[in-house]
C-alpha cells in the first residue's frame, strides 16, 4: 500500500462523509424533534435520486439546477407527512410505532420506484462525470468534489437557520425541553412539522449528490439505512454536531478499510463502531454538552 494510495483514500473518505454528515443531520432531526426512527430516511433519498434522473433524461436539466423544485416539494411532504401520520401516534410509543411505520413507508416507495422504473440501475451521465481534478496530489473525480461541496452548503445553511433565526431557537428549545418550550408560547407541534420538512429536504439534496456519482435502484436505500443510523448513534441521538463528526471518521475509515478488505467488508466499519458505542457509550461519543451547541 503506497502513501499515495492512502492519501488517495483518505480524501475520497472525507468527501463521503460529508455526504454521509448531510444525511445523518436530517435523521438527527427527526429523533430531536419527535423521538421518530425514520426508516424511510433513505427510500425518500433514493426517490430524490430517481427524480434527479428524471428530470435529466426528460428535460436535460442538470440534477442541480433541479433542487430548485425538489428541496421545496420535499420540505412540503416532509411536514404532510409528520401531520397526517407520525402526528396521530400516542407520545409514549412513537419511536417503536415510527419504526413500523416509516418501515412500511420505506416498502411502498421501494415497491413504487420499482413499477415505475423497473429494478433496472440508472445513472445520471452528464458532460462532466468522467472529469477529475488533482486535490494535494489526489485525483479526485468532479462530482464527487462537487457532491461534497452540495453537502458543505446545505449543512452551513442549517447551521444557520438552526443557530441564527427565531426558528432555529424554536426549534431547539423543541428538541432539549419540548415541555418548557410549551410554557413559553412555543407551538411545539407545527416546529416539529417544520422540522421533520427539514430533515426531508435533507434527503432531497442528498439524493441529487448521489445520482452525480452512483448508480441508484429502487431497493438501493437498504445499503444506506443502516451506516446512517448507526452514524447517529454512535454521534449521540439528537446531536447534529456528534452526527457530522461521526460521519466524517466513519465515512474516512470505511474509505481507508476499503484498501485491504474491500467495498463489501469496509462497510462492517459502522457495525464494529455501533457495537462499541452500545457496549462502552450507550449515550454516544460525541452527545452530551456537544448536543446542546445547536
Amino acid at each position: 500500500m503506497t502513501g499515495s494510495l492512502l492519501f488517495q483514500s483518505l480524501v475520497l473518505g472525507v468527501l463521503l462523509g460529508g455526504l454521509y454528515a448531510l444525511l445523518a443531520a436530517g435523521l438527527t432531526l427527526y429523533f430531536g424533534v419527535m423521538r421518530v426512527v425514520m426508516i424511510a430516511h433513505a427510500a425518500f433519498l433514493v426517490l430524490a435520486g430517481y427524480l434527479a434522473w428524471d428530470v435529466h433524461e426528460r428535460f436535460g436539466i442538470d440534477p442541480l439546477l433541479s433542487l430548485v423544485v425538489t428541496v421545496p416539494l420535499f420540505f412540503v411532504a416532509g411536514v404532510g407527512f409528520q401531520r397526517l401520520l407520525l402526528a396521530r401516534l400516542r407520545p409514549a410509543s412513537v419511536t417503536m410505532m415510527s419504526v413500523l411505520l416509516t418501515f412500511a413507508v420505506a416498502l411502498v416507495i421501494e415497491g413504487m420506484l420499482g413499477f415505475v422504473y423497473s429494478g433496472t440501475q440508472r445513472r445520471v451521465q452528464l458532460t462532466y462525470s468522467a472529469a477529475s481534478i488533482e486535490v494535494f496530489g489526489a485525483q479526485v473525480a468532479v462530482v464527487k468534489l462537487i457532491a461534497f461541496g452540495l453537502a458543505a452548503l446545505s449543512l452551513l445553511a442549517l447551521y444557520l437557520l438552526l443557530t441564527r433565526s427565531r426558528f432555529g431557537q424554536a426549534l431547539r428549545a423543541t428538541i432539549q425541553h419540548p415541555q418548557a418550550a410549551r410554557l413559553i408560547g412555543i407551538d411545539t407541534d407545527r416546529v416539529a412539522g417544520y422540522g421533520f420538512g427539514l430533515g426531508l429536504a435533507t434527503a432531497a439534496v442528498g439524493g441529487t449528490a448521489l445520482s452525480l456519482d452512483s448508480t441508484i435502484y429502487p431497493s438501493l436505500h437498504w445499503h444506506w439505512i443502516g451506516p446512517l443510523m448507526a452514524i447517529i448513534v454512535v454521534g449521540g441521538l439528537g446531536s447534529i454536531p456528534g452526527a457530522a463528526i461521526a460521519a466524517m471518521v466513519l465515512g474516512v475509515g470505511q474509505s481507508l478499510l476499503q484498501l485491504p478488505l474491500g467495498t463489501t467488508w469496509a462497510q462492517t466499519v459502522f457495525y464494529l463502531a455501533l457495537f462499541a458505542t452500545l457496549l462502552v457509550r450507550p449515550q454516544g461519543f460525541f452527545g452530551g454538552r456537544l448536543a446542546q451547541r445547536f
